[in-house]
């Protein structure tokens, strides 16, 4: 059985469309490209069984939607596999009907966190065959294919299909599988290089990334509710929380050295604490890696010591993002965040002196800001640029999507102004708001130049001391900048 894993291009005057390993979704008019995690560990598990499997990442090869169609052809797939998140999957139902027209005999399965949410949706308006739900679909789609080749007599819980005019499922999906046993990624196979370049996470090119657990500790914590942020669309399809080995991760960044990367950032939703950590840290210091490789994370104000950080620091580790969200206590404590804005600024603070080089995001638009709530969260990004406790950040406009808490507050309290899916993609505020559109865009453009102050321009120009630095910052972060504003110029015409 052959099996082609895509991102069918979505050409749009937005920009490019973040579809892969993103959970709040945005057209970037920069080009960004996102190494796709679990499709790649698909991919690798699915050619490991024996089978065909082709790459055809339409977006990331810039390819129009000829090009693509005619690549689908040469590859003569059984089974087509896309992924799509909430603004993108009208468009998608328009073209998987399309991809039936030209291939009528062709499979067509779709996996994301929307479908996951609203998996029937799909189903009523085009004419997928199946659609796999929860985070875990590398593994289901390993089952379904097995399934489908008479290897095996049962579908895994959680996925849908099509059977004499009805849809079925096999159940609601569970995240009982070991991740421990997870091949290496089979990067050769998923073109990693196709993302080692385009992408802001990265000062020292080529990058990649790993994702060694899924996903967020913080949902773990029994103060977190067992849900955690209710902003997050992963939310949805990883509720637990499960990791890999520092072993594990130690093998694969020995790994990405040898293919010539020279940073790596971990897209778990909050990196590994406590004797896990150290022990990972201990692991490249030992193997050397920390003075071959840079290294990034996700990682929450509150969990880590000074000691640790420059631990990390030691170990290779650079870039470390962290959500801000807002300084405002009351909006941190209704998206169930956790933290205080004071830990925020000593977690940067602390992490800054242990020789990272921290990143916050940040979002405007919840229903309950007031405009002066909102700019305290543009005074904060000022203040942390200013004292030198931060390096980089993003500014997004709260979008709430369906599977997650803020959705269902949302649909409850009738704060949406629509369920029109294309709208979700930050071009515009989706909840009602006290503060008027175009001012809430106007916000999230000084979040992005609030680090324009003497004291922080002064201070990064004299820190330079490679070529790395002056086109991460300079010629690449001007583009990124110039990018991120024109993303929030307008309003939808």
């Amino acid at each position: 059985m052959k099996i082609a894993i895509s991102y069918p291009p979505i050409i749009s005057s937005k920009g490019i469309p973040l579809l892969s390993q993103n959970r709040q979704f945005q057209y970037f008019n920069n080009p960004t490209f996102i190494y796709p995690m679990i499709p790649a560990y698909a991919a690798t598990m699915l050619k490991e069984n024996g089978y065909t499997v082709k790459w055809l990442d339409g977006i990331a090869e810039r390819w129009s939607y000829g090009i693509f169609i005619e690549k689908l052809a040469q590859t003569k797939s059984d089974l087509l596999v896309i992924e799509s998140k909430t603004p993108t999957i009208k468009t998608y139902w328009k073209i998987i009907d399309d991809i039936k027209s030209h291939f009528p005999k062709l499979k067509i399965v779709l996996v994301g966190d929307h479908v996951s949410a609203l998996p029937m949706e799909s189903f009523e308006n085009c004419q997928v065959d199946y659609i796999l739900t929860g985070g875990d679909y590398d593994f289901l789609l390993l089952n379904l294919v097995k399934y489908l080749d008479r290897k095996t007599k049962f579908l895994e819980p959680g996925i849908y299909f099509r059977k004499k005019g009805k849809v079925e499922n096999s159940g609601k999906f569970k995240l009982d599988h070991d991740i421990t046993k997870l091949p290496i990624i089979d990067r050769i196979l998923t073109k990693w290089e196709l993302y080692a370049y385009y992408n802001g996470n990265f000062k020292h090119t080529p990058g990649t990334y790993t994702m060694i657990g899924r996903d967020c500790w913080w949902r773990r914590a029994s103060d977190a509710g067992g849900f955690g942020c209710t902003f997050c669309s992963w939310t949805s399809i990883y509720p637990k929380w499960r990791v890999g080995t520092p072993e594990r991760l130690l093998e694969e960044i020995g790994k990405c050295i040898k293919l010539g990367v020279r940073e790596v950032f971990d897209d778990t939703g909050t990196f590994p604490i406590g004797p896990w950590l150290k022990k990972f840290c201990d692991g490249m210091i030992e193997k050397g890696y920390n003075k071959k490789i840079k290294f990034g994370c996700n990682m929450r104000a509150k969990g880590l010591s000074e000691e640790e950080y420059k631990l990390m620091g030691k170990a290779g580790f650079r870039f470390i993002l962290y959500g801000l969200e807002s300084a405002s206590q009351k909006t941190l404590d209704r998206i169930n965040k956790g933290i205080t804005p004071e830990e925020l600024v000593n977690a940067v603070k602390i992490a800054k002196k242990g020789g990272l080089e921290p990143h916050v995001t940040c979002m405007v638009g919840y229903p309950w800001e007031s405009k002066k709530q909102a700019e305290k969260t543009v005074d904060r990004t000022k203040e942390l640029f200013d004292k030198g406790y931060i390096d980089t950040l993003q500014a997004t406009v709260v979008i709430p999507y369906p599977g997650t808490a803020l959705f269902a507050e949302c649909d409850k309290k009738s704060w949406l102004k629509t369920k029109d899916w294309d709208r979700y993609d930050m071009r515009e505020p989706i909840m009602k708001s006290p503060i008027p559109d175009k001012e809430l865009l106007g916000l999230t453009q000084k979040i992005y130049t609030s680090f324009l102050t003497p004291k922080y321009l002064f201070r990064k120009l004299a820190s330079f001391r490679s070529i790395d630095d002056v086109n991460y910052y300079v010629v690449r972060g001007s583009r990124y900048l110039w990018g991120h504003l024109k993303d929030f110029a307008k309003l939808r015409i």
